[in-house]
């Protein structure tokens, strides 16, 4: 089962997929409890961080949506889909009434080589490598390799970016005729960005085994520096009141191809949650 933080704070509630989550985000709350003093960040809001966790979702079981508060859904699908595109200027995203990427943006819409540049179009002094579809090849012809590894932490661009990669490598792995993926991220906002990312991450891999012909194992997630910034606190705290709800289900309404699937394609079922929070975006 393995929740902890004393099954949220001594609750004791039936075991869900969630509570890991919650848990993570009681750990943090506590943190600031225990001394209010934020730790200083790059954007100068302050943060309360701890290093190295990790948690894990059964995808067979549900699609780990967060429940104890509404998620912007249509920004999850576009985002990812904007990523899988290679597309690093906003339009695509603003066109569609997303603007999660809006604050980072230059004056045109530009990003510079961030996720979708190095997932499709890792330069090198040759040409470029498409690591997705390196992937897609690699996960049909050699299944049992180690290697199917993504990233997007590329050094000699770091400084061209408008933000360097949080969630920045996926490493894959089939087993039993399901794929399952893992996510190293550096620099996670447990608040705002963790749920966002659990999702993204899960549909992903979904995407990738219909691609290539596989169920879907687990979604692992391992965090590096995850932190709850100083003015999320209070929202953290409502969060931590509520009770989970069921878990929703995963529909694809098309047979296109991974690279040809569009955002209204991919329908979310059965999804319960308690009302949104607001937050502010620290940039």
């Amino acid at each position: 089962m393995e929740v902890d933080a004393s099954m949220i704070r001594n609750g004791d509630r039936p075991y869900h997929p969630e509570l890991q989550y919650l848990a993570l985000l009681h750990e943090l709350v506590d943190k600031h409890e225990e001394n209010p003093t934020p730790r200083e960040d790059r954007t100068g809001t302050g943060t309360f961080s701890v290093f190295g966790r990790q948690i894990r979702f059964d995808l067979s079981e549900g699609f780990p949506l967060i429940t104890t508060k509404k998620l912007f859904t249509k920004g999850i699908v576009a985002e990812l889909l904007w990523m899988l595109s290679g597309d690093t200027n906003i339009k695509a995203l603003v066109d569609q009434g997303v603007h999660i990427w809006d604050e980072w943006a230059d004056a045109n819409g530009d990003l510079g080589p961030v996720y979708g540049a190095q997932w499709r179009e890792w330069m090198t002094e040759t040409g470029f490598i498409d690591q997705i579809a390196t992937l897609i090849e690699n996960l049909r012809t050699k299944p049992n390799d180690r290697g199917h590894v993504v990233s997007a932490w590329n050094a000699a661009d770091l400084d061209s970016m408008a933000l360097r990669p949080c969630h920045c490598l996926m490493q894959f792995y089939v087993e039993d005729g399901k794929l399952s993926c893992q996510l190293y991220q550096r620099s996670a906002d447990i608040f705002l960005g963790v749920p966002f990312n659990i999702a993204s991450y899960a549909l992903l891999t979904h995407l990738i085994a219909r691609e290539v012909g596989l169920g879907v194992g687990e979604f692992v997630h391992t965090f590096g520096d995850l932190h709850l910034y100083a003015n999320h606190v209070e929202q953290a705290k409502v969060q931590l009141t509520r009770t989970p709800c069921r878990m929703a289900r995963l529909r694809i309404d098309t047979d296109a191809g991974l690279f040809d699937i569009k955002t209204e394609d991919i329908k979310f079922t059965d999804y319960m949650s308690h009302h949104a929070i607001k937050a502010e975006v620290s940039v």
